[in-house]
């Protein structure tokens, strides 16, 4: 799909072909010799292009397999960890910040990986021209900023339109699992999912989930743990 066939959705749900809510925030940031190396070396062989039509993700991993993408990893040590762990399952991770890219390709390379592949663009036009709808097992958005202010709310890239695109791409049964240290973020997101047409709140409360087990503790939630912040998880499945 490209923009001149088609308005693609928007984080907020309006279409706004000349200024449209990305699902980052470009921060700058030095880059290590690990890091540049995993970008010279692993690079050209995991960063996937920024596609005008739906990729064959099969043909990409050379198998068929359950499907799990990312927005924002970050330095990237939970994907990497999970891609680890689960060798039989498929990764896809969305950063547009340089040194974590280059600091998860670090790793892959190490770790000699197969199962991952990056983008290193907006995570919104991955979704709308290179994923298929219906065609993703999980999708994973842990801590994303969640703008405090309440002027910025607006910048959140949790918002009903959003909800909707991540419904239309995946599988029936498919899970949007969240993640955020921020309570009122968390009850917004909630309110946002809860309201959101096709979902299932896995929650048996009809609110958070007890941390999964999949989802690896990172060095951050462990400082924050000892300092009494706590850490909210949700998890939505597509029942239509």
């Amino acid at each position: 799909m490209t923009d001149s066939q088609e308005t693609p959705i928007t984080a907020d749900g309006e279409e706004r072909p000349h200024r449209r809510i990305k699902s980052f925030v470009m921060r700058a940031g030095r880059m290590t010799e690990g890091q540049q190396r995993g970008l010279d070396q692993g690079g050209p062989q995991f960063i996937l292009p920024l596609a005008d039509s739906p990729v064959d993700f099969d043909q990409v991993f050379g198998r068929s397999a359950p499907r799990t993408l990312e927005i924002g990893f970050g330095m990237g040590h939970s994907l990497l960890e999970m891609a680890a762990a689960s060798p039989e399952l498929d990764f896809i991770g969305v950063e547009v910040h340089r040194p974590g890219v280059g600091a998860l390709l670090n790793g892959v390379l190490t770790e000699g990986l197969k199962n991952l592949r990056v983008y290193d663009c907006d995570a919104i036009e991955v979704l709308n021209r290179c994923v298929a709808d219906n065609s993703l097992d999980r999708l994973m958005l842990f801590f994303p900023d969640p703008w405090h202010k309440a002027r910025h709310h607006k910048r959140r890239i949790v918002q009903a339109g959003f909800a909707e695109l991540v419904r239309s791409k995946l599988k029936v049964g498919g899970v949007f699992h969240m993640a955020t240290d921020w309570e009122p973020y968390a009850e917004y997101m909630l309110e946002v999912m809860s309201a959101a047409p096709g979902y299932r709140n896995q929650a048996a409360d009809g609110t958070y989930v007890p941390r999964p087990e999949e989802r690896p503790v990172t060095k951050f939630e462990r400082r924050g743990e000892r300092l009494g912040h706590g850490v909210w998880d949700l998890k939505f499945e597509k029942v239509d």
